[in-house]
């Protein structure tokens, strides 16, 4: 596998440079850094060449400002639907927190606020927390949520900080993914903001296809009482299991 991905390396490289001009910021193919070749998240040792210290896939420096928005906002939703299963529960934890659209709406919004801080700040650089750290307590924010839920039939007063608090995290879960596409100095807010965008359509979506389902299916108060308590079960359940998953592997 090591010497397969070694081939078809530089079968990659031989084919953009031949294509494509050869511009380390044009071209992201892997990385290639004091001796090592990351390709495909796996380090191979390699022979180390300055000239070739980074290759872009996306030819972002190539590309049409409005082509550039695209692809981050649509990287965004992704991360969102269909990847960032984890989110998506986090967000029908709060759905399920309480059925009243005010006080969801309060709670989307501090959590907005607050991931779109930490992901602006990590894109820049301020911050830097592994994601073997990370990943747990985005997990255990799911826990937690889910436990008040049960717990407690409204929002509480602490409710909205605990949500904000929760989002700087999970701001930073958003951030490792954006650093795979590489943030160009060049329309480096506008993209950013692109990408920011792309996660509040992704969970704009689920909160509506969650608002139809609910009163679509369910039309009587103690119904979606029940429903709420056995949905934040189960989604305590599957918060601690990727809590005990991710704190043992890391």
């Amino acid at each position: 596998m090591r010497l397969f991905k070694i081939i078809l390396f530089k079968i990659l490289l031989c084919f953009s440079l031949t294509v494509y001009s050869h511009n380390p910021e044009d071209l992201v193919i892997a990385e290639i850094e004091q001796g090592q070749l990351t390709f495909e998240n796996e380090t191979i040792d390699a022979e180390y060449n300055a000239a070739l210290k980074r290759l872009r896939m996306r030819r972002l420096g190539a590309m049409s400002f409005e082509k550039k928005f695209t692809i981050f906002t649509k990287a965004g939703f992704e991360h969102i639907i269909p990847k960032g299963f984890d989110h998506i529960v986090f967000v029908l934890g709060l759905f399920f927190s309480c059925l009243h659209f005010r006080a969801l709406l309060l709670q989307v919004t501090a959590f907005t606020v607050a991931h779109s801080i930490t992901l602006a700040f990590a894109s820049i650089g301020l911050i830097k927390i592994p994601g073997s750290i990370v990943e747990p307590l985005i997990a255990l924010s799911i826990v937690w949520i889910a436990i008040e839920n049960c717990v407690f039939k409204k929002p509480t007063n602490w409710r909205y900080l605990v949500v904000f608090s929760f989002g700087l995290l999970h701001g930073l879960g958003f951030a490792s993914v954006l650093s795979y596409y590489g943030l160009p100095k060049e329309n480096f807010i506008s993209l950013l903001l692109a990408f920011n965008i792309g996660v509040e359509l992704g969970q704009l979506s689920i909160l509506i296809l969650a608002f139809l389902l609910m009163n679509l299916l369910l039309t009587k108060r103690f119904q979606m009482d029940k429903v709420r308590f056995v949905s934040s079960i189960i989604i305590g359940a599957i918060g601690l299991f990727w809590l005990i998953e991710r704190v043992t592997i890391t």
